[in-house]
Order: structure tokens, then sequence, then C-alpha cells
């Protein structure tokens, strides 16, 4: 039985149906991700699943006792409290009376004799609701996650807060998981942990996502929305994209049929009608309904139009950096945000930078564009740079004035390659309809306002483009469009991007931010980065194939010591694996938390350490077999 069926389910907002009929079945151990343009209808489906909105017709029926969680697309501003507050909040009233006997029971060893009394009273409570089951779940997830319970969550960035809700959202054990765009504002080392987790928990999942990589290494099955209905694809995205140009293709043949036919009854019924009134009722009534159908057919919303207005090329030299060393302090530090870097940009290159959040990466193309000064070390610019700058926080809008205004005003034509266009016909080529062009920015979905973003900045001429990642919120099809426009594009380029797939098809070499200060730049994409890169405690795997492994990798043997240790790792791993059910069983006592004082501590510091030695044989016996195949 399906945990989830959705029949003939029509939704609407005033304007054409978003959803139109639709029927749809959930399984369990699928992972699902809905595709569409803009605006068409996903995270609106993950609201009607999650009994945020209700259905203008049809029903969704439920496995009953199913629960639901949802990761929210942006992080709440108004999240305060522990991490550990925050997950156990997700086991409703009891995760909170355990989040509040942790607390309490914090300010009593601290001396605060005072609360004792109320302490007494959330345990009674926790016992006649038998809640203590649950702390071994919260624990679970805090080492899963590698989260801090005693966190300020406000104070945590902002892969390390989307690390904690998705914990909430996992601890009440859903059902189904509800994912919408998990990826965006995370770094590729987040969005790596990301995609493996969910992968290895073998959840149920539905999600929305533009990250291509992430689609691939995930989906099992593909729902696109497109013009209210429902295309349903079990394959994997390559296969998809195959699928759909077919459908596409026929979809065009048949209209051409059917207006051919049309114009052909057109003018038979303008010859003499009323000569064969009786004969031919059949024939009117048939055009009748053909009319209709062409009137309520949904064209296929058409693709972008992007374009950059080159101007003068920029100097052979771009930029020179020599020994850079910079900190925001301005004084020597022990850890800097970068340590003697130096490199050399032309015109032409194409820089892909990427690193973890707030690693720098921002500060350094304010150093190449000389906006900022070292510490120590040189910065030599070239001539003639114009600039463009894409912004992911998207202060370049004003969210109270309509999508026309922000491009010309109160104008009716904007200057493009030194030529007058109307601002409307402009708009179009960024997919946006007279209507939309005339609505406050404020109201315009993510997507929509990355297009805006582009529309403005596009119209500048530019010999040097800076993306501080320009694919978030992007649709897939608008993704390849920018692709081949950067392809195009004589000049420079410096892209910022947590999109994997991206990045490998616009840059030609890497600067990667490793740690402690240390900025490396290597030659290629970021599958090559990861290829190239010396060995350390994180190296996420490549987005390529496992074939395409240099030659000499895939040809070393296994060394006699390796194939002892081989032999010995399943046992090992059996070992740790009952080590680490032994704790969670003495865990999962309910006096445990009542009894245990000080040996909580040490068995959390337990657990921890054998979780960890635990990936790391499952990953040493990953990196073994391989050698072996």
């Amino acid at each position: 039985m399906a945990l989830l069926s959705i029949r003939n389910l029509s939704l609407a907002f005033g304007g054409p149906p978003l959803l139109h009929d639709i029927s749809l079945q959930v399984n369990k151990g699928e992972r699902i991700c809905l595709l569409g343009r803009n605006g068409m209808g996903k995270s609106t489906l993950l609201k009607l699943i999650a009994a945020e909105l209700p259905p203008d017709s049809g029903t969704i029926e439920r496995q009953q006792g199913l629960h639901i969680a949802a990761l929210p697309q942006e992080v709440p501003r108004d999240l305060t409290g522990s991490v550990y507050a925050a997950i156990a909040d997700g086991l409703g009233e009891q995760g909170r009376l355990l989040s509040r006997y942790r607390e309490l029971s914090v300010a009593v060893e601290a001396g605060n004799e005072g609360m004792l009394p109320r302490l007494l009273d959330i345990q009674h409570d926790l016992d006649r609701m038998s809640a203590w089951a649950l702390q071994p779940r919260i624990e679970q997830l805090l080492s899963q996650l590698k989260l801090d319970g005693d966190a300020p969550i406000a104070h945590l960035s902002g892969g390390m807060a989307r690390r904690a809700l998705l914990a909430r959202a996992l601890a009440g054990e859903p059902d189904i998981l509800l994912l919408d765009e998990p990826t965006n504002h995370l770094d590729i080392d987040s969005i790596d942990w990301l995609e493996n987790f969910l992968k290895r928990e073998s959840l149920t999942l539905i999600f929305v996502t533009h990250d291509r990589a992430f689609l691939r290494a995930l989906a099992t099955r593909i729902i696109e929305i497109d013009r209210g209905r429902l295309y349903d694809f079990a394959c994997d995205y390559p296969t998809f994209l195959l699928r759909k140009e077919e459908l596409l293709h026929a979809e065009t043949l048949e209209w051409q049929r059917f207006d051919k036919k049309l114009a052909e009854e057109e003018i038979w019924i303008r010859k003499g009608i009323k000569a064969r009134r009786t004969r031919n009722e059949g024939r009117v009534r048939a055009l009748k309904q053909m009319r209709d159908e062409r009137r309520r057919r949904r064209e296929r919303l058409g693709n972008a139009r992007l374009g950059v207005q080159e101007t003068e090329r920029s100097g052979k030299l771009v930029a020179e950096l020599t020994d850079v060393t910079f900190d925001y302090n301005n004084v020597p530090t022990d850890k800097p945000l970068i340590r003697n870097f130096s490199t050399t940009i032309l015109r032409g290159d194409r820089i892909g930078i990427i690193g973890a959040n707030g690693a720098g990466k921002t500060t350094l193309i304010k150093l190449l564009l000389g906006e900022l000064q070292p510490l120590s070390g040189t910065v030599k610019l070239g001539t003639h740079h114009e600039i463009v700058y894409i912004d992911q926080l998207r202060d370049q809008l004003d969210p109270d004035k309509t999508v026309q205004q922000n491009l010309a005003g109160e104008q009716d034509t904007v200057q493009v390659g030194g030529q007058a266009r109307h601002v409307i016909g402009y708009l179009q080529d960024f997919l946006f309809t007279p209507e939309r062009a005339r609505t406050p920015v404020r109201i315009l979905s993510g997507g929509e306002c990355n297009r805006l973003l582009l529309a403005k900045q596009f119209m500048r001429p530019a010999n040097i483009l800076i993306l501080d990642e320009p694919t978030n919120d992007l649709d897939l099809e608008t993704l390849d469009l920018l692709e081949e426009l950067l392809a195009d594009f004589p000049g420079t380029i410096f892209l910022v991007s947590h999109d994997r797939a991206f990045i490998n098809q616009v840059v030609t070499s890497t600067i990667a931010f490793e740690g402690d200060g240390r900025v490396v730049e290597y030659v290629g994409d970021y599958d090559d980065w990861v290829r190239q890169r010396p060995a350390v405690e994180y190296a996420p795997p490549s987005t390529k194939e496992k074939k395409e492994k240099p030659l000499r990798e895939r040809q070393r043997k296994l060394t006699f010591k390796e194939k002892h240790e081989l032999e010995g790792l399943p046992q090992h791993i059996d070992a740790l694996e009952a080590k680490q059910a032994e704790l969670h069983q003495r865990m999962a006592d309910p006096n445990f938390y009542r009894e245990a004082g000080a040996q909580m501590t040490e068995l959390k510091t337990q657990l921890e350490t054998v979780t960890k030695e635990l990936e790391n044989a499952f990953a040493r016996w990953e990196e073994l077999a391989e050698l072996v195949e």
C-alpha cells in the first residue's frame, strides 16, 4: 500500500490552475525529485502534501498514522535556544519537557537550588509520559550530524543551522521527509555531507532541487510539473532529459496536426453552411469543441534569452597577487583569512572559487579587484576593467518597487547594447509576462528574483563577470542557458558557487580555500580539484564516474599489509557495531538519565568515539575494496 495517494487534485490562485487534476502515489523508500520551471507549483505541491494548504478539489489519502516532516527552504530568522532544544522540539511536548529538564539540571548542578522543585515536577511528568526513551534519539542525532547540543542555534552558520533543522525534522522519525531546495546557501562540503547522509539513512524523500549533481546522486524517480500537470519518469536524470525531449516533440507534432485540422474546418464553415445546416450539425458541434480545446491550450513558456553586452577588452593582465596575506583585524595573526597566496589572472581566464561558508571567497574577489588592501604582499591590477557583479544577496534589487521600475525607473525603455528597447520586451527575454513586470519584487519567487537580477546586470557592458552563487533558485533550463552564455563570453569570469555541475561546465581553473588561511590554485574544474588536492581530513568525492579516475590509481594493487587489513576489517566493524549497540541500549534505559550523573558524559564520549571509528572503518573498507575491483 502506498504511503500517500493524491487523486484528481486541482488548485488555482485566481489564474490558470497551478495544478490541474493531478494524481500521484508515493511508496516507501522512494526518493522523488520534483522538477519544473519557476512558478510551476513545486513548493505548492510540497505544502499540499504537508497539509499546509487545502486543495480546491480532489483528495490526498495518507496511510493511517503517517508522519510527514519538512526541512524549510530558508533558515527562519527567529530561531532561539540551544541546538538540543531545537531538535527536541521535533518530538512535540515530550521533547520540550526533555529540553527543559536538561536546562534545569544544568542550573541545579551550578548551585541554583531554587530550581529543584520544578526539576522534580518535570521528572514526574517525564516518568508519567514514558518520555525518557526519546532521549537516546536526540543524542544519536547530535552525534550523527556532528552538532553541539549546547551551542546557541542563532549563532550557527547557515549550513550548521540547516543541519540542526534537519535533525529536528528527523527526530520524530518521519515516514516522508520533504526538502525544498536543501542545498541553497550550503557550501560544497555541507552539500556532500547532506547527500551522503540522505543516501545512507534510506529515507522516503520528496525534494525540490536545482543542483544537478545532488539530483543525479539521490533521485530514484522524477516528477515534472508542467502547465498544471504531472509527468512521471521512473528513471535517472540523463534518461529523463531524453524522454522529455521526445514528449515535447510528440506534443508539437500533435498540435500541428490539430491546428491544420482546425484551419480546414474554419474554411469549411465559411462555405455555404446554411445550405447544409441539417446534415452537418454534428460537424459544427465538433468545430465548436475544437475551438474550445484550442482556447484552453496552455502554451509552453518559451526559453529565456540571456545575453551579456560586450565592451572593449580589458588589458591582458587582470590581476597579479604575490604572497598576499589578509585578515580583517588588519594586524598580523596566527590564523589569517588568507595566507601567502600568489596567482596571476589573465584576460579570458575562468576562475572557480570554492570553500566553506565564511572561508573568505568574497574577500578574495575584493582583493583581486583592488577593493581591499592586503596585510602583506602585493596586488597588481590590470587596466580597462568593466565589471558586472551578480550578488547572491540580491542587494541591487529594491523589494518595494515593481519589476519594471527596478530596471527602468519610470521610463518605458532601457538601453541594451547601445540601443533603446521597450522594458516589457526586454523583460520577456527573461520570462516575465507584462502582468508580472508590474508586480512588486517582494512577492516574486527566489528564481524570479534571480532572473530579474540577471536582467538588470546584463544591461551593462562588461569584460569581467563576477558571479556570486548565481544558480540559487534558478530552474534547470535557465541554468543550461546561463552556462551557454558564459561559454560564449570572451572576457574574464570569477565564479563563486556550490553547484558542482555548474562549476564543471564553466571554469578552467579553481582557487580553493582549504582551511587555516591556505588558498591553493588548481588547473581544471571541481572534479579536477578533487583529484589533485593532497590527502586531507575531508575529501569530497568527484561528481564524475569512478571509471574516470587516473589510470595510475586504478592499476595500483593491494600490498600484503593492505590485504591483511582488508581481511580483518569485517570483524573489526562487527565489534564496533556491537559496542555501539550496547551503548545505545544502556542509554535507552529511562533510569539512566536520572541516575547516571557523571557517567552520562563518559558514555556519550565513548559513543562519539565508537561512531567516529565506525565511520573511518567503513571508509577504509570501501577504499581498499575499490583497489581489488
